[in-house]
């Protein structure tokens, strides 16, 4: 079940928000709440790929367990030609 939430907006943005809901023929409503929800799913995976970055430092920091740039393009290069290529170990 739907909550109804109250937003404000100034005139210019309810203008636009407005103007974008008549030429795709849908409600102001539906046009927020589609904003609303790609914005929410964008930023959760922004999120999730910040998350993962700091556990990746953190796993770094603790194990010191590496790929080189020129070992990480060489086996992307592969993988970008098709090739069935296995990422190379991660090394001190």
């Amino acid at each position: 079940m739907a909550t109804p939430t109250s937003i404000k907006l100034n005139d210019d943005l309810k203008e636009r928000v407005q103007q974008l809901a008549q030429a795709r023929r849908r409600t102001s409503h539906w046009v927020m709440r589609e904003a609303i929800a790609e914005y929410v799913e964008r930023e959760e995976k922004r999120e999730a790929f910040r998350q993962q970055e700091r556990q990746a430092w953190d796993e770094y920091q603790r194990t010191g367990m590496h790929l080189t740039a020129d070992e990480a393009d060489v086996w992307l290069a592969k993988l970008e030609a098709g090739e069935d290529a296995d990422m190379p170990p991660y090394h001190n």
